[in-house]
Parts: structure tokens; sequence; C-alpha cells
């Protein structure tokens, strides 16, 4: 078993490992800026009341990571939280409360609940891994492998901004809006 996890397994001069850290960080910006984009819109609620969730979402978003780095500096080492966005899909699937089956959930409050508790463990899965995946990233490395070391944090970081350039437009594609730009 030690041996399995002691290898480290190098494709084209690169750990393996470095891959999954790249595409995981394209999917984690994706998703966040495809939830950010409309991410409670669909609960008809009035525009200051989903204006004041939108900024708390996006407040604990960019404060978590504080935390998160404390967290991983004095207590953990490198962890990684990163809880799926599958509350959040969950809570929109309306036939989960359409015991009558006429287009309409019964209960929307558990759909109100579901979606203010995806988008909080979005927030935390945010603020746990933002202040560590770049580190985790760059101790993949051995010493000798001090240029591709550099080439990761730069695919590392073309891969966050492609995952948000993307998500911006392919989003509302997929939700069947289209783009504004004020």
């Amino acid at each position: 078993m030690c041996l399995l996890l002691c290898v480290q397994v190098d494709v084209c001069g690169y750990p393996l490992s470095i891959f999954f850290i790249v595409v995981n960080e394209f999917c984690e910006r994706f998703s966040y800026y495809g939830m950010r984009g409309e991410p409670i819109t669909p609960l008809y609620w009035d525009d200051d009341l989903a204006t004041s969730i939108y900024h708390t979402f996006i407040a604990l978003c960019y404060l978590t990571p504080i935390l998160g780095a404390i967290v991983a500096d004095s207590l953990a080492g490198e962890v990684q939280v990163s809880p799926n966005p599958v509350v959040m899909a969950v809570s929109a699937i309306h036939d989960i409360t359409d015991t009558d089956r006429d287009g309409t959930p019964d209960n929307m409050t558990f759909h109100v609940a579901m979606s203010m508790v995806g988008l909080f463990l979005i927030a935390l899965g945010t603020g746990g891994i933002k202040p560590c995946v770049a580190a985790f990233g760059g101790d993949q490395f051995e010493d000798h492998q001090e240029k591709q070391r550099s080439t990761f944090f730069s695919i590392f970081y073309l891969s966050i901004n492609a995952g948000s350039l993307l998500s911006t437009v392919i989003t509302p594609i997929l939700r069947g809006t289209t783009i504004t730009l004020n």
C-alpha cells in the first residue's frame, strides 16, 4: 500500500497530480462564476432581498479564505475542503416537492433552505481551497523541477481565468438567457 502512495508518477515531466489540480481549479472557477451569475433568481424574491443575499454570498466567498488560511496554517496543514454544489442542484429540482405534479413546488421553504445551505457550502469550500491549492500544487514538484514548477503556476492561473471566462459565456447559454453588457 505504501509503495503505491509513495511513488510519484510523472507525465511529460510533470507530476500526474498537477493535471488533477489544474482541472479541479478550472472546474471550481467555472462553477463559482456560474453560480455567481444568478444563484438565487429562481426563488422569485424581490430585487432588494436577492441583492442582499447575492452580496452576502460574494462577501463570504472573499472572507472565508482568511479563516481557511488560519486553519490550514495553524491546525490542519494543507487541507482542501471543496464541497460540491450538489445542494444547489438539488434545490433547483422542483419535482422533489411537487406532489400534485402541476410544475410548481409545493414546499418552497425546502428549496429556499437548500439554496441558502448550498451557497454557504460553496462559500465555505472557497475559503478552504483558495489559501491552500496553489501551495499544494507547488509542493508536488521535486527540487530539480524548477522549470516545471514555474510553468505549472502559469498554467494554474490560466486555468482559473479560463474557467471564469468560459463560465460567464457558457452558463447563460445553458440557462437559456442572453448576456447583457452594461
